[in-house]
């Protein structure tokens, strides 16, 4: 999940003519980079929930520890930019990062999941610091006509790393044969704890390569001589805002604050499906997979959004974005609902093709939440980039409901986030569409 950012003005853009291919080139590296790691958890909390015979609520603390960075680290970052400046943020992003992957290590040998999930915070905390300067540095690095154009591209790599990290779980850190729970219930508590710690190694290989990885674009970015930017502003919350804003205030705005509400629902369900999935199909109603087997699947959900930000990008040119976005919804809603109904493929692939809808929601939510909102779209940027802690919440709920009624059903908690942003795409679209009316009648009169 990438951070928006606005487009800047040509008074603030790079001052070259042509894009600076090289910078370009490693900033795209950064956004494969976090897409890579945040796909991973989907691997890494099955993993868990096996290692320490987590119930569903305790595997979720997963994201909720993740997700909850964007929510807790998003302002300190804008304000690290405002004190070092892009280029030094990111190299410190990726250093944070580095550190928060190398931690897996006594966390894999201390077999605690406490110190697996303190790790997540680090690398979290990282990556939040990285996609707060990395996407207005990309609008930045060439021509104002040209920079979301380069959003585009970088985040198309984005959603590659979301991509192939099912596949590199799969291989690298699902690997060991695993007891079942009431298997591990006969070990003594030494025979317990050196199961753990044997499970909990497959994930050091991996972690340590990405570790070695983040130091090594960590370095290049501090080595490489990267374009200068001196602005800050289009990160801090507030800041774009002009000063005369007749007393206006975020909190006036019902479409907006509807859309926040949005961006919460949306990432939680995004989030809720593809923690359960490896999960899902290991069920034997529904495919009966292995969890390494299952793992390969689960990539074809993250595919689904990365084929869909192409589809969507051409069919937003040809329909109003409240209309793809409640269509998009009502469909991703049938198809949950479809999954929860039935059995087998049915299910399975009816759940993978969600993905395929989610692509275009969370760019379209934004486009409609901020409609209208003139000198106040910076902060109401900030209030929707918040409700990204929705990611942190809603799958514990979803957990805490799996729990209790088994991981099929409790998908209707995305099914009913879908519903609401079905119903906000039909009626905050339209009357976002009267908003922007007014405040052009009243442009012309004045």
């Amino acid at each position: 999940m990438a951070i928006g950012v606005g487009v800047p003005s040509s008074s603030q853009s790079f001052s070259g003519q042509k894009t600076d291919i090289r910078a370009m080139s490693i900033a795209t590296m950064l956004f494969f980079m976090w897409g890579f790691l945040t796909c991973l958890n989907d691997i890494l909390i099955p993993h868990l929930k096996a290692i320490f015979d987590l119930n569903y609520a305790q595997a979720m603390m997963v994201q909720f520890c993740f997700f909850s960075s964007y929510f807790i680290f998003a302002l300190p970052s804008g304000k690290l930019v405002e004190w070092v400046g892009y280029k030094r943020t990111m190299v410190i992003g990726l250093l944070v990062m580095a550190v928060g992957a190398f931690l897996f290590l006594p966390a894999s040998a201390a077999a605690s999941f406490g110190l697996f999930l303190s790790a997540l915070v680090i690398l979290a905390a990282g990556i939040t610091s990285l996609q707060v300067a990395a996407n207005p540095y990309v609008a930045h690095l060439g021509p104002p006509e040209t920079a979301s154009a380069r959003l585009n591209l970088a985040q198309a790599f984005n959603s590659f790393g979301t991509f192939i990290a099912p596949f590199f779980g799969a291989a690298l850190i699902l690997t060991a044969t695993q007891v079942s729970p009431e298997k591990m219930k006969t070990f003594s508590a030494e025979a317990l704890q050196h199961y753990r710690m044997v499970q909990a190694s497959s994930v050091r290989l991996p972690y340590v390569g990405i570790g070695v990885a983040l130091v090594l674009l960590a370095v290049a970015f501090a080595v490489l001589k990267m374009p200068a930017m001196d602005f800050t502003q289009d990160i801090r919350p507030g800041e774009l805002a002009e000063q005369a804003t007749g007393g206006d205030s975020i909190w006036r705005h019902p479409v907006l604050l509807a859309g926040a509400v949005g961006i919460f629902v949306y990432v939680g369900a995004e989030v809720s499906i593809g923690s359960f999935l490896v999960n899902y199909f290991a069920l034997p109603q529904i495919a009966d997979f292995t969890e390494k087997t299952a793992a390969k699947y689960v990539s074809l959900y993250w595919g689904g959004a990365m084929v869909g930000r192409f589809a969507g990008s051409w069919l937003l040119t040809k329909v109003k974005t409240s209309t793809v976005l409640s269509s998009s919804a009502v469909v991703a809603c049938g198809l949950v609902a479809i999954s929860i109904l039935t059995h087998g493929h049915t299910a399975m692939w009816a759940i993978l093709a969600v993905g395929l809808f989610n692509s275009v929601m969370f760019p379209s939510i934004f486009t409609v939440g901020l409609s209208g909102l003139g000198a106040l779209t910076s902060k109401g940027s900030s209030l929707m980039v918040a409700a990204i802690v929705g990611g942190a919440l809603i799958p514990l709920a979803e957990g805490h409901l799996a729990d209790l009624i088994g991981v099929q059903h409790a998908f209707m908690i995305p099914a009913i986030c879908y519903v609401y942003i079905a119903l906000f795409g039909f009626i905050g679209g339209r009357k976002s569409e009267r908003e922007i009316q007014e405040i052009e009648a009243a442009r012309g009169v004045a």
